[in-house]
């Protein structure tokens, strides 16, 4: 069953963040398991040509390759796709209108207005047709929520067709809300109950980024409903357990 198929009927996937561009990182990371993992444009200094090469050890170990945009701009939408996405994960889309946009920047016409090219993911010119019946069909369209715009708008966002799922970006909801990071807000705290609302009443799938390699968090999300889990990033895992070692080996020192 390929993710397109696990999104529709809401079957649980967890995937992580990559925004480190050495090729061996991506290739950990898919070893290890993950159904797919996000190659990271917005809040990173990856290059359109690394992302090309993250996204390609990705599909070569046969995990599903996604790309976070820097913006709902379907020039960026085109030459990721070209380079082998297997779909996008699209920042503040607020509206019906910006999820709209993002879907027919994917896809073909008639069903989108992407422009046609030949690149790595048409098979450099040899698979074109197999490509675009492919693109149409199975490709992903993941829209941030992290605005409270978009909370405000969710039921429209999540009715265009082509969109396959959503996924809350809790800082940046944050930030819209004048409290950035501050998890705890009441105004933060009612706009994610009302996601949660929107989750329980809906038969769409919902995501959320856990930042923080925390496995009890994790737990948690699961059980509030969300179906399409971000399962930290590479810098978070990496800091995260140097410096828990190295806090066990001081501990340890001041024993001695």
């Amino acid at each position: 069953m390929n993710l397109k198929e696990k999104l529709s009927i809401g079957e649980l996937t967890v995937g992580s963040w990559i925004t480190l561009a050495h090729p061996a990182i991506p290739e950990i990371m898919a070893k290890a398991g993950f159904d797919w993992l996000t190659v990271d444009l917005e809040h990173s200094v990856i290059t359109i040509r690394e992302a090309e090469e993250l996204i390609r050890v990705i599909d070569l170990c046969g995990v599903v390759p996604l790309v976070r945009l820097s913006a709902n701009d379907p020039v960026q939408i085109k030459r990721v796709m070209d380079a082998g996405a297997h779909g996008v994960i699209v920042p503040m889309v607020n509206t019906a209108e910006d999820a709209r946009k993002a879907v027919e920047a994917v896809r073909y016409p008639a069903e989108g207005k992407r422009g046609v090219g030949l690149a790595r993911a048409q098979g450099y010119g040899s698979s074109f047709e197999k490509y675009k019946n492919w693109v149409n069909r199975e490709s992903i369209v993941i829209v941030q929520v992290e605005h409270i715009e978009a909370v405000e708008n969710l039921d429209a966002i999540m009715s265009v067709e082509g969109v396959d799922g959503f996924i809350v970006g809790p800082y940046d909801l944050s930030g819209s809300l004048g409290v950035p990071g501050n998890f705890q807000n009441r105004l933060m705290l009612d706009a994610m109950n009302r996601i949660k609302d929107f989750i329980k009443s809906s038969s769409k799938v919902a995501g959320i980024h856990v930042v923080e390699p925390d496995i009890i968090q994790l737990q948690e999300r699961i059980k509030e409903g969300y179906k399409f889990i971000a399962y930290s990033l590479d810098i978070r895992m990496l800091d995260n357990v140097c410096r828990s070692t190295v806090d066990l080996l001081k501990n340890l020192n001041s024993k001695a």
